[in-house]
């Protein structure tokens, strides 16, 4: 696919996702397949020749869509509401566009600092207190700040090994004779019935 083919197969994508919006409705919010659907539906290996983009996109409604949650019908109650917006598609449009990783400031830095400035906004906004904040009032750079995480199994496991490593520098402080390992060894989570079942996976 050349940057030709990639605008108007792109036109045509945009248009299937405002045709799949309009119409949600008139989906299942649920879908009725049963496990192993999909594997009767592709071919057992992958191809060894490139296909016609207009096969693969045909199986999208052939293939994929029979399975899917319509997480975004509006008889959908189940987990828990997802973030979706017109803007936000154009963002990861952009995103994948720009295609960086982020790992480090010089990897990308606009990367790094918007990620930097939208968190402090969304500090301010939840009205935490200060030290939360990666800069100050001057602009200047300070301990403090966060991440934006990718699923809420990341959140969830990170929030864990940060409560767990300051409960164990808690203890240490009191008995520095006690190793890590000791004390990560009787240290106990506790969750009620509701909580996500990623809690108990990590």
């Amino acid at each position: 696919m050349d940057t030709k083919e990639f605008r108007r197969r792109g036109k045509e994508m945009i248009d299937a996702i405002a045709d799949y919006h309009d119409s949600i409705r008139s989906r299942p919010p649920l879908p009725s397949v049963e496990p192993g659907y999909l594997r009767k539906l592709l071919p057992q290996s992958a191809p060894t020749q490139p296909e016609r983009w207009d096969d693969v996109f045909k199986d999208i409604e052939r293939a994929i869509m029979p399975g899917v949650t319509h997480w975004q019908h509006p008889q959908f109650y189940a987990y828990y509401p997802v973030g979706f917006s017109y803007p936000s598609l154009l963002g990861e449009m952009l995103s994948q566009a720009i295609a960086c990783v982020g790992f480090s400031w010089i990897a990308s830095p606009a990367c790094t600092e918007l990620e930097s400035i939208v968190m402090d906004w969304l500090a301010k906004a939840m009205q935490l207190p200060k030290h939360f904040l990666t800069s100050n009032e001057s602009g200047e750079m300070q301990r403090g700040g966060g991440v934006i995480h990718g699923t809420a199994s990341e959140a969830v496991l990170v929030a864990l090994l940060a409560a767990r490593m300051k409960t164990v520098r808690r203890i240490q402080e009191k008995d520095p004779c006690l190793s890590a390992p000791a004390i990560i060894g009787k240290l106990v989570a506790y969750g009620s019935e509701h909580v996500n079942m990623v809690v108990s996976s990590s």
